[in-house]
């Protein structure tokens, strides 16, 4: 449409700058060359269009849907065609719906889908859902999904850590129904569950109960091992004394007494030293 009024907008000035000239009003003919310009500048415009960075553009030239798209950049392409640009990039949608559990609860669940759009087949989803695909198709189905995945899960599950094995499961089965089309979904988190009050704290108590469980038997095992560590302690003091008691022999306390008596008898601290009077013979030592 802008094409055909710029052709007719140069076509007009241009008649109309060569009936100025013969009537001789000069400016009025030059405002007409102005238009031309302009004109001109639309065609332009036309022929050449420039595609954004993350999208691609779908040719339409009167109902007729080119396969080939463009891409980023300047592009040239049919002046009469129009030019509809498509997002590449990653997308977000945030929903918030009240979900069904495996035991028929109401969950209220914040959730996010990251998509974005095969550029290979932008022209296809044109031609087949049109620029609004995230709306007809992707919403809608990501709704049904998220209500299908969590109820087949008790309430607990959306509550512990088997939320993400949950959001996974979500990720697959909506790839499965969406990617045919040429949608890619990159990942569905789950960003707030909200269970209902009562069943809420029943969870929390359980949980704690669990973990303080968990915290006696790692008590228990700890004592285990200790006790373990006292009996293998007093085995190897009994091995040791059991060792030095066969080691020391009554000549080898008799040598050791001698010992210790020379060295006493070279001491200069004051004492006196009776020999032979103590029993099998051993020194006896009085201090002064």
């Amino acid at each position: 449409m802008i094409f055909i009024i710029a052709v007719l907008l140069i076509a007009g000035s241009v008649y109309m700058y060569y009936n100025s000239k013969k009537l001789g009003l000069a400016l009025k003919s030059k405002l007409y060359i102005l238009g031309a310009a302009l004109g001109g500048l639309l065609v332009l415009y036309k022929i050449f269009t420039v595609v954004p960075a993350g999208s691609v553009g779908v040719v339409d030239f009167l109902g007729n849907v080119s396969d080939n798209t463009l891409k980023s950049g300047v592009n040239l392409v049919n002046p009469m065609a129009n030019v509809i640009l498509f997002s590449i990039k990653t997308q977000e949608i945030k929903e918030t719906m009240n979900v069904p559990s495996m035991e028929g609860l109401s969950i209220q669940l914040e959730i996010t889908l990251l998509y974005s759009l095969d550029p290979e087949n932008a022209s296809k989803i044109y031609k087949s859902v049109g620029e609004n695909y995230a709306e007809i198709i992707l919403i809608p189905q990501f709704r049904s999904v998220v209500r299908g995945v969590t109820s087949r899960y008790d309430a607990k599950a959306l509550y512990t850590a088997s939320r993400e094995q949950l959001a996974s499961e979500m990720k697959n089965e909506l790839e499965k129904l969406v990617g045919p089309r040429g949608i890619t979904i990159e990942s569905a988190p789950m960003r707030q569950i909200i269970l209902p009050a009562g069943l809420s704290a029943s969870i929390e108590q359980k949980l704690q109960a669990e973990q303080a469980s968990q915290q006696m038997q790692f008590v228990l095992k700890k004592e285990e091992q200790e006790a373990d560590r006292k009996r293998i302690e007093a085995k190897g003091i009994a091995d040791f004394q059991e060792i030095v008691a066969r080691g020391i022999s009554q000549n080898y306390l008799q040598w050791k007494g001698i010992e210790a008596t020379e060295k006493l008898a070279n001491s200069p601290n004051s004492k006196i030293v009776v020999i032979g009077s103590g029993k099998n013979g051993l020194p006896i030592i009085l201090n002064q």
